[in-house]
């Protein structure tokens, strides 16, 4: 179920809030019923599924109050191995089993010896996400941040809440684990919710469904005689769909977790306005990246070793982050390209960046991520390299021109100008100088101008949920780029 969908919006949603709120005075009812609703949000994509994430849970339960009972002596330490390895060995067998095989065929292919038979191991939805929660829950229990859950069902809330279940943000239980018990629910905190969410579904189906098309019609042409024109418009298109679609996600995971009282982190701070690789990961999928800053950078060395090492544990990181996204040498090379210019960056091109100043930063940084984003987008290192190579055919044939030009309709370039405004925080600055400027002062003018933006901001944020819906009911293209993860 994507919370883009009919079913979430006018049956799931309101159901769950309407009996939540009945349950305000009952703070565990509260989280059983909302446990209740995570299992049913997430056994809509297949029973099996649900079975995979309850065994998890149980293990993480047992790992975790053994890890307790164990801290002060060397038990302790075993059991957070055993818990890391049973998880990374769930999260491996269900989703790079397919790969290793593939990859070994391909050697016996070589080797003219019979192929081992490829299995039948479908990649249950959201485990990558629960396995990390699951993780962290675990070490930050032996590093004494937090102590482990002995309420089974407070700890599954945690691990399988559906607001944030299936693409993020990563959520920490040294971070929640307090709001589990206790947390306040108000007008204004539901409100912002129900507003952060329409954001994040707005940006989801208005701009990132109409930049998809245009991205998917590309990628899948024949690459052969795909023009640099629409090569480069194919690139930024799927940049800003992924970039829209994602962070609508965490928007409406955000939201969701507001109007049930949780207040998660951020997990984008305009990334595409980033000076620097390193810039970019500090603002794009800010809880993967601090993840694997806190719990393997850091624990491997991070930048306290020699040179040569932080390096290398750049490298590593990054090849984690790529594996991690997907079991595809693409993703690989998308991680490990990324780590490359972190590299690059820390051997002395930062400097030369910060004296060559924004502009020059910005557009650097831009060409990198857009051109690692088509690792991200293509099937095979190949197509990949096919693509790139289009990028630079200026041979322009009358098939390709019309074409172009046909993409430009008035939906896309409305899609367009807002989407590069938005993606260069364009509208953030207005709401600030709005908010500092014409709303703070207390005058009378002020309060009527007050009062006409919340009703203008009202009737914004109405006609969002009905072009949305409008949008959703015909059955337009909405795809979930993260779902896959």
């Amino acid at each position: 179920m994507l919370f883009s969908s009919p079913i979430f919006l006018y049956c799931f949603l309101p159901i769950t809030l309407l009996f939540y709120y009945l349950l305000i005075w009952n703070v565990k009812g509260r989280n059983y019923w909302l446990l209740f609703t995570s299992l049913i949000f997430f056994a809509w994509g297949g029973v099996s599924y649900t079975s995979i994430l309850v065994v998890s849970i149980l293990l993480n339960y047992l790992f975790g109050l053994k890890i307790q009972s164990n801290l002060e002596n060397k038990k302790g330490y075993r059991w957070l191995f055993a818990g890391v390895f049973t998880n990374l060995l769930l999260l491996g067998v269900f989703k790079y089993t397919n790969f290793i095989v593939y990859n070994i065929n391909d050697l016996l292919g070589y080797l003219a010896i019979p192929k081992v038979p490829q299995s039948k191991i479908i990649l249950p939805v959201g485990i990558s996400f629960y396995t990390f929660h699951s993780l962290s829950y675990l070490v930050d229990i032996y590093r004494k941040k937090t102590s482990a859950q002995r309420n089974i069902l407070d700890l599954s809330l945690y691990i399988c809440m559906f607001s944030q279940l299936i693409a993020g943000p990563i959520i920490r239980y040294s971070d929640v684990w307090t709001q589990l018990r206790e947390r306040t629910h108000t007008m204004k905190k539901f409100s912002y919710g129900i507003e952060r969410f329409l954001i994040g579904l707005g940006k989801k189906v208005l701009l990132a469904n109409v930049f998809a098309q245009v991205a998917e019609n590309v990628f899948t042409s024949n690459l052969f005689e795909l023009s640099a024109a629409n090569a480069w418009l194919g690139m930024i298109c799927y940049s800003l769909q992924i970039y829209y679609d994602f962070s609508g996600y965490s928007d409406m995971a955000i939201g969701l977790g507001r109007m049930f009282g949780f207040e998660f982190l951020e997990n984008f701070n305009f990334p595409y306005i980033a000076q620097s690789v390193k810039d970019f990961w500090r603002r794009w999928h800010i809880s993967l990246g601090s993840f694997f800053r806190d719990y393997v950078y850091i624990p491997i060395g991070g930048n306290k070793v020699k040179v040569s090492r932080t390096y290398l544990n750049l490298v590593i990181v990054f090849f984690l982050t790529g594996f991690w996204h997907g079991a595809s040498w693409t993703f690989i090379v998308w991680g490990l390209f990324h780590g490359f210019f972190m590299v690059i960056e820390r051997l002395g091109f930062e400097k030369f960046l910060i004296k060559i100043g924004r502009p020059f930063n910005i557009i650097y940084t831009m060409l990198v991520v857009m051109f690692a984003w088509v690792l991200f987008r293509s099937v095979t290192i190949e197509s990949t390299l096919y693509y790139y190579e289009a990028l630079f055919n200026f041979k322009f044939s009358n098939e390709e021109s019309i074409r172009f030009f046909n993409y430009f309709n008035l939906e896309f370039k409305i899609a367009m100008v807002i989407a590069l405004l938005g993606a260069f925080g364009f509208f953030k600055w207005i709401y600030k100088f709005i908010e500092n400027g014409i709303l703070t002062p207390q005058n009378s003018v002020s309060k009527t101008l007050s009062y006409t933006f919340h009703i203008t901001s009202v009737l914004f944020y109405a006609a969002v949920l009905i072009f949305c819906s409008m949008y959703l009911i015909a059955g337009t293209y909405n795809p979930f780029i993260y779902y896959q993860f």
